[in-house]
């Protein structure tokens, strides 16, 4: 779901070359919800192997990871760890528009409506445990370090761009990674190169948000955007503050300033929600200053070829042709990552 500002956010278009020899923290859960969404058939059912077991997850982390290192870049991925309290509001919220997703599905596939099918059928993913438990295991065998998160990923993966120089950004498709104070935040990393649309094919490049840009642009310091977060609506509030919008809450930001002062002039549209989308901004001011973080250390391991042909080829029916030349350009990836590291002795 996450939090919607896009519409006041500098960003800046990038190349995939410009993160070459750079080291990014995934957002796991945000990535792999990605690729089941993304990876699918024409009439939107996701890959499945010969059992019928989801694998477009799996192709996703092998598929466009890969491609991701043969650009030079480095990967951590981050997973969550146990949620908040106050998200169950938005795990409920993704419930129902799943089961209003699965009814449009079944009537799109009565029409034969191969479009709308595929539109619904994307947002009818569910993230479970085995699928995570895959995930993990297929990125260590790529030699892809993961970090096992206290609590939120993306929180996590902030704090250790924070607290580690060698990490150059998150990356992440939410802007919450703002919030939690990530120091460059990196969109559509993981998406397809390019995306279809109603005018034709377009090319979609990541794109680099820097906080400290973003602050300077709007004329407010973190604590103030995260007040912004919160009246526009984040996973702990999903309805946000009835009637204020994205730029509604920047002017509100910028004239009030002080957290208590801005949510004084808002108490009465809070209270006018509905009692269960009610909510105390000082307890998720808290979970975005104080999120439950921890300092992780990694280090990037070998591959282990013959663990991803037994994960891939063996349990779930990958075309071993497909995956054999991909284990040719990883090989490559990380045979010249060990060059690279030689030569700095010399």
């Amino acid at each position: 779901m996450g939090l919607n500002i896009k519409d006041i956010i500098p960003r800046k278009e990038i190349e995939i070359s410009d993160l070459k020899g750079k080291t990014l923290c995934v957002d796991a859960f945000n990535t792999l919800y990605q690729f089941l969404s993304s990876v699918r058939q024409v009439d939107g059912t996701p890959l499945m192997d010969n059992k019928k077991r989801v694998t477009s997850h799996l192709s996703g982390v092998f598929y466009r990871n890969i491609s991701l290192l043969s650009e030079g870049i480095k990967l951590v991925y981050v997973f969550d760890g146990k949620a908040p309290e106050l998200k169950s509001k938005t795990h409920k919220k993704r419930q129902e528009g799943r089961d209003l997703a699965k009814e449009r599905y079944e009537e799109a596939k009565q029409k034969e409506d191969l479009s709308a099918m595929r539109r619904y059928g994307s947002q009818l993913i569910r993230l479970d445990d085995e699928m995570i438990k895959e995930s993990k295991e297929l990125l260590i065998a790529m030699g892809i370090p993961i970090v096992q998160a206290p609590g939120e990923g993306e929180a996590e993966a902030s704090h250790l761009c924070k607290i580690n120089e060698d990490i150059y950004a998150s990356a992440s498709q939410d802007y919450d990674s703002l919030l939690f104070g990530t120091p460059n935040l990196i969109r559509n990393l993981t998406l397809a190169r390019r995306r279809k649309t109603f005018t034709g094919w377009v090319e979609v490049k990541p794109e680099l948000i820097d906080l400290e840009r973003v602050l300077d642009v709007l004329e407010i310091d973190l604590d103030q955007l995260i007040c912004l977060g919160i009246l526009v609506g984040t996973d702990y509030n999903p309805k946000g503050v009835p009637g204020i919008g994205q730029k509604k809450a920047l002017e509100l930001v910028q004239k009030y300033k002080q957290p208590v002062l801005i949510f004084e002039e808002v108490k009465e549209r809070i209270h006018s929600l509905p009692e269960e989308d009610q909510f105390d901004w000082k307890e998720i001011f808290e979970l975005f200053h104080k999120p439950n973080v921890e300092g992780f250390g990694f280090e990037f391991e070998k591959i282990n070829e013959e663990k991803i042909k037994r994960i891939l080829v063996e349990e779930h029916d990958f075309s071993e042709e497909r995956v054999n030349k991909q284990l040719e350009k990883l090989r490559k990836v990380f045979e010249e990552r060990k060059q690279n590291q030689l030569t700095k002795w010399f």
